[in-house]
Parts: C-alpha cells; sequence; structure tokens
C-alpha cells in the first residue's frame, strides 16, 4: 500500500492556478509550481501525471470557484442589478490593486488560455471547460441586467445578451492591460467607461 499523500490537492490546485493565471501554461515551469506548493517533482506528477493534467484540473476549479463567487453576487436579489455589475467590477478592481503592490497584474487563467489558441486545441477538456464558463458567466450577467432593468437601475432598451457579451470582453480586456503594467486606477476608469451603457 502506498504512503498518503501529505499535500492537499485542492490546496495545490489552488496555488498552481495562482501562478499559471499570471505567467500562463507555457511560462510556468514545473519548477515554480514545485516552489509555490512545496510539494516535490515525484510527488506532484504522482498526483496529476503531467504538468498539463495539472493546468486543466486547476483551470476547470479555477473557473468554477470565480464563477461561483460572482453568482453570489449576481444573483443577490438584495442588490439592484446595477449594484450586482458595479459590485463584480469592484471586486475585479481589488485583484488588480493587490497584485499592482507585488509588481505585476492579477491575471486570469480563463483569459490567458482563451488567448492561446493552440492550449486551447491541444485537449478537448480545456475548450469544454472555457465554452462552459463563458456560458454560465454570460447567463449570470444576463439574468442581473434583466432584473436590473425591472428595477429600473439599468435602461430598458439594452439587449441583456449584448451587454452581457460587452460585460465579459470589458473585464478581460482589463485583465490584459492589467498584465501590461497600466495601473489599476487608470483601469478602473477605463472599465467604468467601457460599460458606462450599462451602469449609467
Amino acid at each position: 500500500m502506498g504512503r498518503p499523500r501529505s499535500f492537499d490537492e485542492s490546496a495545490v490546485l489552488d496555488i498552481s492556478a495562482a501562478e499559471f493565471r499570471v505567467h500562463g501554461f507555457t511560462d510556468t515551469s514545473t519548477e515554480q509550481l514545485c516552489e509555490a506548493t512545496g510539494v516535490q517533482r515525484g510527488s506532484l506528477y504522482n498526483a496529476f501525471t503531467s504538468k498539463e493534467e495539472l493546468f486543466i484540473r486547476a483551470l476547470d476549479r479555477y473557473a468554477a470557484t470565480f464563477r461561483e463567487r460572482q453568482a453570489i453576487v449576481l444573483t443577490d436579489a438584495d442588490l439592484a442589478g446595477v449594484e450586482r455589475l458595479r459590485a463584480v467590477l469592484e471586486a475585479v478592481i481589488d485583484e488588480e490593486h493587490a497584485a499592482h503592490e507585488h509588481g505585476h497584474g492579477a491575471g486570469c487563467m480563463v483569459v490567458h488560455t482563451t488567448m492561446n489558441p493552440d492550449l486551447r486545441n491541444r485537449d478537448e477538456r480545456i475548450a469544454r471547460i472555457l465554452d462552459h464558463d463563458l456560458r454560465e458567466r454570460l447567463s449570470l450577467l444576463e439574468g442581473a441586467i434583466r432584473a436590473g432593468q425591472i428595477d429600473g437601475s439599468i435602461p430598458a432598451g439594452i439587449n441583456p445578451g449584448e451587454g452581457a457579451l460587452l460585460f465579459v470582453t470589458v473585464v478581460n480586456g482589463l485583465r490584459v492591460m492589467g498584465q501590461a503594467g497600466v495601473d489599476p486606477a487608470t483601469l478602473h476608469r477605463v472599465a467604468l467607461s467601457g460599460i458606462a451603457t450599462l451602469i449609467d
């Protein structure tokens, strides 16, 4: 009988995702992952088989975790629709502020992976995770926009599907520019301008 693992797999996935979201798959080395997680290479590969398998499992957990956090806000009936959108945007900006203090953008594992077609195409599970995540996030945002139209905080003339896509596009662009070194205060102003039709 093999020895029991001396590490928490969920914690390793979260720590690995924190590396992948900033550096991407290609530029995150196994050595980085071992150092960040405190797990030796042999133990890491015994648990996850390969760097690619670790990446896929970390991506799945990362996408689900962030989506669930946003779902709590976007479905909060105590908030007006526009307040739900603002709260999600502010949470993203808060992450950028925290990362900026450490000299880099917060990054996003989903955005990194979406922008790398070769990575998306190398395993059908990656495409499934990305497609499912986008569908679910758009659905949540559409629901918040419709709620805002009902409570009067979001203009009735906005198409909820297009509004949701606009919001995702602005946030994803914010992540990219954060990685490019744009300061969080500027990102905040630009993001608010980008979704002004939804929140004004």
